[in-house]
């Protein structure tokens, strides 16, 4: 009597994640983690080999490639579009063609602010930047909660048409969302490791708007647990909505 074959291997498909770091210190951190814990495979495409020079011209991968796509923070601004504009451009239209090719793609603080550009918003200087950890109004509370989320930013974004705007405070809206894509202009990739990073370069630009170094740090470490637990009540609503 023949055995009967094998049946056929069928191999597991593997989710892929597209991460936009603007330079080695805007690393995907919890968000990232958070990620890779609902089965994502993360590839990062850094776009400054030099933090110290805003200019590159490498092409930015094709988003249709992966599953979604992640655009974290950056020390450059949008309003002063001279410094970037080798790349900034290129950006834009990557999260567009993302977009509109039904790839989600989630932006952080300064991804946020390419989002909105991306899907015909605009970015502007703020009259009251905001730094370290604050509370937010929130339209969904059980999935985006009221914070404290960290905060580290000049520039603001407005809601696209077509968008919802899903959380606010006083200075700016903090979070929209536009189909299967979520920005938001806080840092839920916050973690005590990046803070003291972040701190480390840049306490005396935190000085000069009357903010404690250390006590930010602090801060960080008391809120890294609820953190990263809002956090991924958030990740998990982008990926499941």
């Amino acid at each position: 009597m023949r055995a009967r074959p094998d049946p056929p291997r069928t191999i597991p498909y593997v989710k892929r994640a597209l991460v936009i770091e603007h330079d080695e210190l805007g690393p995907a951190e919890g968000v990232g983690e958070r990620l890779v814990e609902r089965g994502y495979e993360l590839t990062v495409f850094r776009v400054l080999d030099d933090p110290s020079s805003p200019v590159d011209h490498k092409p930015y991968p094709d988003p249709t490639d992966f599953d979604v796509v992640l655009v974290t923070g950056s020390p450059w601004s949008i309003v002063r579009p001279d410094e970037i504009d080798s790349w900034l451009g290129r950006e834009v239209q990557m999260v567009q063609t993302a977009h509109r090719c039904g790839v989600p793609v989630l932006g952080l603080c300064f991804g946020g602010q390419i989002l909105s550009l991306a899907m015909g918003g605009t970015v502007s200087r703020t009259d009251t930047p905001e730094f370290g950890w604050q509370m937010i109004d929130s339209d969904l509370p059980d999935v985006v909660p009221t914070g404290p989320w960290f905060e580290w930013h000049y520039d603001c974004f407005t809601v696209p048409e077509g968008a919802v705007e899903v959380a606010r405070n006083a200075v700016s809206p903090q979070v929209f969302r536009i189909g299967r894509s979520v920005g938001t202009q806080f840092h839920p990739e916050m973690t005590p490791r990046l803070t003291d990073t972040w701190v480390g370069m840049d306490g005396g630009e935190l000085v000069d708007h009357g903010v404690d170094p250390e006590m930010m740090a602090a801060d960080s470490r008391r809120h890294a647990e609820g953190n990263r637990a809002r956090a991924d009540a958030l990740v998990d609503w982008f990926l499941d909505g």
